[in-house]
């Protein structure tokens, strides 16, 4: 047979875009993620049994308003040395006022479970999570070992419910949360407008399953989750994620939420392409190890590309990552380390995807500019919640542009951290992915 690919990629798009393009163009976005291209496949294309078990269980997942005012979004930071005194600094701050949620992230330099546990016990009947970090934002600032935290009022907010997903490691199943969230909101994950809910997810940064938990939840909704993964201050060695009181390793916190205003969701990555392309001819997913290129061991065919010798290749990782470009936007996957002739990476790909060979722009400017088109479109911004990659925050470090950056945030509540990579509907670096609140 043959034809079988097409067939079941249109009743994927049909179903779940229900005829709008932006969610259209959103799941052929999440397609491409997992490695199958739809412009690839015609009537005639034979049916790879890899891919249509791929896109049956997307099938099988599949089948399970007015202007609003702007929103009351309250921001807070605290940069004292422990934790039982930044959350009394956080508490003088915010007051007793009618929090329905809070979010915050939190230097490494805290115990992690003192941190959560205080923060809850600060705020109760509050819907409290957050992570660790490698650097934090708040309003007009980036600041190195503090707590910063964004409070939302009962009417900014229709409604909130928190989960945890745990022990990623031994098998990622986000069902139970998807289920708990279907039995509070009354409505069944696939069937929620994305315009009206928003997803948040805050990942353990050195689970390295990222990929595979965004895919799963991409497989349960259309509605888009984007957040940041946890870090610890460039140590590398371990992660948390905060809610219910408790730091979580080895997990992601997943919190969708209804908003009583307008929001907007951005990716921002200062690259563009340079023309070059290499096809991922083998690969190994699980440890995010490409081993050739264009069917060329992978590091001589990515030195060749740049015009440098392999000596030379781990050097210009920086400034020339490598990215795939879904619609003329790029999807960065930052290399780490070159290991005999494979190279490393901090998102996996898969076989047969083409990524293009990247440069850096002005970080800047860019930023500068989505958040004018952010506020163009909502008419206003009343609160922005950043997930900033590392990778960006030493780049502005290294550029002396780190104070031009948080300046950027100045005349908007703000606050966010710098992460381990980045989510927004499939797994990257060198980016920052951002909610913009009306």
């Amino acid at each position: 047979m043959a034809g079988r690919i097409k067939q079941m990629i249109e009743e994927i798009l049909a179903e779940r875009s229900k005829g709008n393009e932006m969610l259209a163009r959103v799941i052929r976005t999440k397609l491409i993620l997992k490695g199958i291209s739809p412009e690839k496949y015609t009537d005639q294309s034979d049916d790879d049994p890899k891919i249509i078990r791929k896109l049956k269980k997307m099938t099988k997942e599949v089948s399970h308003g007015n202007k609003r005012p702007f929103m009351n979004i309250r921001t807070a930071s605290s940069e004292k040395n422990t934790a039982e005194d930044a959350v009394d600094e956080l508490m003088g701050i915010f007051g007793s006022n009618n929090m329905k949620m809070m979010i915050f992230f939190a230097s490494a330099k805290f115990d992690p479970e003192e941190i959560s546990a205080r923060m809850q016990a600060a705020f109760p009947g509050v819907t409290v999570f957050g992570c660790s970090t490698a650097g934090e934002i708040v309003s007009g600032r980036l600041l190195k070992g503090s707590v910063v935290a964004m409070a939302f009022d009962e009417e900014s907010l229709l409604d909130v419910k928190v989960e945890v997903v745990r022990n990623l490691k031994r098998k990622v199943d986000v069902g139970d949360a998807f289920c708990s969230f279907e039995r509070h909101f009354g409505e069944a994950a696939d069937e929620m407008k994305p315009s009206q809910y928003l997803g948040i997810i805050l990942i353990d940064g050195m689970c390295g399953l990222e990929e595979k938990v965004m895919d799963a939840i991409g497989d349960k909704t259309n509605v888009i989750f984007l957040g940041g993964s946890a870090a610890d201050d460039l140590r590398f060695r371990k992660t948390f994620v905060f809610a219910n009181g408790r730091s979580y390793a080895d997990a992601a916190v997943l919190t969708l939420l209804k908003p009583a205003a307008p929001f907007d969701l951005v990716k921002t990555q200062s690259v563009r392409a340079m023309g070059a392309e290499l096809v991922v001819t083998k690969a190994n997913e699980d440890k995010r190890e490409i081993i050739e290129f264009n069917n060329k061991p992978a590091s001589i065919a990515y030195a060749e590309v740049l015009g440098v010798s392999v000596h030379e290749l781990a050097a210009c990782f920086p400034s020339h990552p490598l990215g795939l470009v879904i619609d003329g936007e790029p999807y960065i996957r930052s290399p780490t380390q070159i290991s005999g002739d494979s190279v490393f990476f901090h998102c996996s790909s898969v076989e047969g995807m083409p990524l293009s060979l990247l440069e850096l722009t002005n970080l800047i400017e860019d930023t500068r500019n989505v958040l004018e088109r952010s506020r163009a479109k909502l008419g206003g911004i009343s609160g922005v919640i950043v997930f900033n990659c590392a990778h960006r925050a030493l780049e502005l470090e290294f550029n002396k542009q780190s104070r031009e950056y948080g300046e950027l945030f100045a005349e908007i509540p703000t606050i966010g951290f710098n992460s381990y990579g980045e989510q927004f509907i499939g797994h990257m670096n060198q980016t920052a992915t951002m909610i913009v609140f009306r």
